[in-house]
């Protein structure tokens, strides 16, 4: 089982997917509570040039709330990352964590129903972009 899903974006500005990531977040019901430019602390802590790379925290409130109701914690988990990545051809890749995936460490099936309708609604906002 691969621990995420995600998605190559042609012919749009990085930034623009980031607003478009974001966007569909939103319709599902995340917030992006964090968002790190790889690229930029790369270059601002190491002096080293990469590739345009985000990381974005995002968080569906009511299912955070009943993971950590079920599992103190699980905060370490928390929150769902989604990535937006530039590659050299000038292409955008999106990838979210898989919360099954991550949850199969956790021995604790009151997390499972949480844990699928996350996947759900991050497998909805990889495929509509």
């Amino acid at each position: 089982m691969s621990y995420y899903f995600n998605t190559t974006i042609s012919g749009k500005d990085f930034d623009e997917v980031i607003e478009q990531v974001t966007g569909e977040l939103s319709k599902e019901g995340f917030g992006v509570l964090t968002e790190i430019d790889v690229q930029a602390t790369l270059k601002k802590k190491l002096d080293i040039d990469f590739k345009k790379y985000r990381i974005l925290g995002a968080c569906n409130p009511p299912s955070a709330h009943k993971a950590i109701s079920a599992e103190d914690k699980i905060g370490v988990f928390l929150p769902c990352n989604v990535v937006v990545t530039e590659n050299e051809a000038g292409d955008i890749e999106v990838a979210a964590v898989d919360p099954v995936a991550s949850m199969m460490a956790v021995s604790n099936d009151a997390l499972g129903e949480v844990a699928t309708d996350i996947q759900s609604r991050l497998k909805r906002v990889i495929e509509s972009l």
